[in-house]
């Protein structure tokens, strides 16, 4: 919008093409809704409150995402696979086709149905490099590496990274990819070895019984207070995804001054480049992640060069940069009449 583009976010009620959700009986109005629309199309949400959204984007809220409901532009631009296979089919009036692919999505849908969304003919922009492997494996083409950035006025070092206490800080997540069991058992192991140590948690869900009680919990905590007491509050940042497509949090600890680790889960190694700027393992080994804390929470001197290394690296992406390339390629790509 700043930079004379007008901007239209539609956000449907439900994505019918989805596939239908897991545990049915304890989801059946959800279920209901999927299986009558377009019969009886859902109302659509009157506003978000999980995201951040510009004023001077128009939101458009919308029962599903066929054409009809899609306004004419010169872009469409599609942020999922399960919307690819909408804005594949949609007439030239809604703009050049354009799908933004921000991890492998086979954790969300068929395998075969992700993929063949890949090979549609529209311009493709993947945010990470890994991404790029992917789709070459697979076939794609008319693609283009932009990477994630993060909002360095936001997530920066308001505490010295040396002389932090020897806690980690580590996302939460109900998702099995998220790995977030390999990660309270790596803690646990940690621990053992290194009795001072401190862990705090965060994520959406209310707290779980698998979580410690030595262990801190935030639930849905204030971006103030994660940025603060969470990041600048660690001295490490634990991921233990098995798959990321970029993994902005460990990013967002990195800009902060945690020292990362990670398991080399594809999207963190656009910054975290092992024994540099993060100390890397294997998903699913939590036995070797708490090696990687131990060792770091044993070595305040190797632990204070990763994190300054990787807060230096961080830098590097930034919304402007990412944004200039982000432009440019739809300008390159838009058929203006």
């Amino acid at each position: 919008m700043a930079r004379g583009h007008k901007v239209t976010i539609v956000h449907p009620a439900v994505l019918p093409r989805k596939p239908l959700p897991k545990g049915l009986f304890k989801k059946t109005k959800k279920l209901a809704r999927i299986i009558l629309n377009p019969i009886l199309p859902p109302k659509p949400p009157k506003t978000i409150n999980w995201q951040f959204i510009d004023n001077r984007v128009s939101m458009l809220y919308v029962p599903n995402l066929n054409e009809k409901y899609i306004p004419d532009g010169d872009a469409v631009i599609a942020t999922a696979w399960h919307t690819a296979d909408y804005v594949y089919t949609y007439s030239s009036n809604k703009g050049e086709k354009f799908y933004f692919i921000q991890h492998y999505e086979i954790w969300d849908g068929p395998t075969d149905r992700v993929n063949k969304t890949w090979l549609y003919p529209m311009h493709k922009i993947v945010i990470a490099k890994w991404l790029m492997e992917v789709g070459e494996k697979l076939g794609a083409t008319g693609m283009v590496h932009i990477p994630n950035a993060i909002d360095h006025s936001k997530f920066k070092i308001t505490r010295p990274i040396e002389g932090r206490p020897k806690r980690v800080a580590m996302l939460y997540s109900e998702a099995l990819w998220k790995g977030s069991d390999d990660g309270i058992k790596a803690l646990q192991i940690a621990k053992e070895r290194v009795p001072e140590l401190e862990a705090v948690l965060f994520g959406t869900p209310p707290r779980e019984n698998i979580i410690p009680k030595w262990i801190k919990y935030h639930q849905d905590p204030p971006q103030r207070l994660l940025v603060e007491e969470m990041y600048n509050g660690s001295s490490i940042y634990l991921c233990p995804s098995w798959t990321e497509g970029w993994g902005l949090p460990s990013a967002e600890a990195s800009a902060c001054g945690c020292a990362v680790v990670s398991t080399d889960n594809g999207g963190v190694r656009d910054y975290a480049i092992h024994n540099e700027t993060a100390l890397l393992s294997p998903p699913k080994d939590s036995f070797k992640l708490a090696e990687n804390l131990i060792h770091l929470l044993s070595d305040d001197e190797l632990r204070v060069r990763i994190a300054r290394r990787g807060n230096e690296n961080i830098k590097n992406f930034t919304y402007d940069k990412s944004t200039d390339m982000f432009e440019q390629y739809l300008i390159s790509k838009v058929k203006i009449n």
